[in-house]
């Protein structure tokens, strides 16, 4: 099952798992609804979710997935920074997390070691995921937000307003400006242009 609400990135994953697996049969949703809707209709081996998805956003949904169909395996793929995202995501039930820009032979791997039960992270994520392990590591002030205020935050940061982002979360515009407040107390920045530096220089978009 592949979340990705690019066309030609949809097309290049079937594409790669055909040749590594021929006898494969793929499901495709391109938004939250759609793909929330889709787990619910067979027993995949695999789910390849791209956590910038329209909607209700990745990290919501990977947490839905688990709720909902906690044995199916996800590998979340994405665009935006490994070291911002990935943690989050295996804290959610991700059995693995690749950047995008890793090759085809990567990705077979990672998907075959998460189908047989197995976790995949990076060399350079292990580490990092073992130097937290050590308390030593001084934590980002977005570390400390909730889902819904980092994706929030993303989207204020990519020049969204708050009714659009209301719309598109299908909240209403005084939850959204609760979420902008907590977001600003936890971060201690009161502006949207000091908010979108903070995400652009962390890599929370693109």
């Amino acid at each position: 099952m592949i979340v990705d609400d690019h066309e030609t990135v949809r097309r290049g994953l079937k594409e790669i798992f055909a040749d590594a697996f021929p006898k494969m049969e793929a499901g495709e949703a391109t938004h939250s609804r759609e793909a929330l809707e889709l787990i619910l209709t067979q027993d995949w081996d695999i789910i390849l979710l791209d956590i910038s998805i329209p909607g209700q956003g990745g990290l919501v949904v990977l947490e839905e997935m688990k709720r909902l169909r906690p044995s199916i395996p996800v590998l979340v793929l994405s665009a935006y920074s490994e070291e911002e995202f990935a943690i989050r995501s295996l804290k959610l039930g991700a059995s693995g997390f690749l950047n995008k820009s890793q090759t085809s032979d990567v990705l077979v791997e990672a998907a075959k070691k998460v189908m047989s039960g197995g976790k995949y992270v990076s060399s350079s994520l292990a580490e990092k995921l073992a130097f937290n392990l050590g308390g030593s590591a001084v934590r980002a002030p977005h570390e400390a937000l909730s889902i819904r205020e980092l994706q929030v935050l993303q989207m204020i940061a990519q020049g969204k307003a708050i009714k659009e982002i209301a719309a598109e979360l299908g909240l209403s515009e005084k939850t959204v400006s609760t979420y902008r407040s907590r977001i600003a107390i936890k971060m201690d920045l009161s502006t949207n242009v000091a908010l979108t530096r903070y995400a652009l220089k962390h890599g929370l978009v693109d």
